[in-house]
């Protein structure tokens, strides 16, 4: 009787998991588009991240430096990669309406209204296509389960056919199982862990763009209120 393993040498993995069968196909083929287009998301994400992390500090040190807020403005389409620029935009074009209007800050809760719907809209800037992360990590390990359970019912469908418990009998339904339920683990895992890791990097730059918000204030209030 020849070895186990020499049996399992003899199953080639190619014919094993291609198959014709349209539910393995389309499980696999939707595994593989969350996977390729999450690994996009990721990658984008990181270096967008990066950029970002980078510009606010250039911002930051510039804005720092400038003599007066128009002297800032005047080079800020230079740091458009930067979530503190858009807070700056927002605050520095209010400031000029009320200072074209009264030559001072007379409403100072408008101002602040229109920081904080800038820090917002920085804030979705960030999180953009963050739900599909959180998507692929919740539903592909679902559609590689039900993957799982079709080539399970497909082994024993083999088996009912064949009246033999062979690999060659069993083999593609097992293997259709686990490619499945790897397939469904290696789009899940990346997907959940750079979810919540990009979730801490979006509140960290919140936080920043809420301490800019407040210095801001600082200076309108020591420059130009009334």
């Amino acid at each position: 009787m020849p070895h186990a393993s020499l049996l399992l040498l003899d199953v080639n993995l190619w014919d094993l998991v291609n198959t014709k069968d349209p539910i393995p196909l389309g499980v696999m083929g939707i595994l593989l588009m969350f996977s390729l287009f999450s690994i996009t998301i990721i990658l984008s994400k990181l270096f967008g991240f990066r950029r970002a992390a980078a510009a606010n500090r250039s911002f930051l040190r510039t804005f720092r430096k400038s003599p007066h807020m128009e002297a800032m403005s005047a080079q800020l389409e230079q740091f458009r990669a930067a979530p503190l620029a858009v807070v700056f935009d927002f605050g520095y074009s209010e400031l000029s309406r009320q200072l074209t209007a009264r030559r001072a800050v007379t409403n100072k809760m408008a101002l602040e209204r229109t920081l904080q719907l800038a820090i917002s809209e920085g804030i979705t800037r960030l999180e953009r296509n963050m739900t599909w992360l959180a998507t692929t990590a919740t539903v592909t390990p679902f559609i590689g389960l039900f993957g799982t359970v079709w080539g399970i019912i497909d082994a024993f469908q083999q088996i009912s056919l064949s009246a033999s418990t062979s690999m060659r009998a069993v083999g593609p339904g097992i293997a259709h199982a686990l490619v499945a339920t790897a397939m469904g683990l290696f789009a899940a895992i990346p997907a959940a862990i750079f979810y919540n890791y990009f979730g801490y990097v979006i509140k960290t730059m919140g936080q920043r763009m809420e301490d800019f918000s407040l210095e801001f204030l600082n200076i309108t209030e020591r420059n130009f209120e009334g």
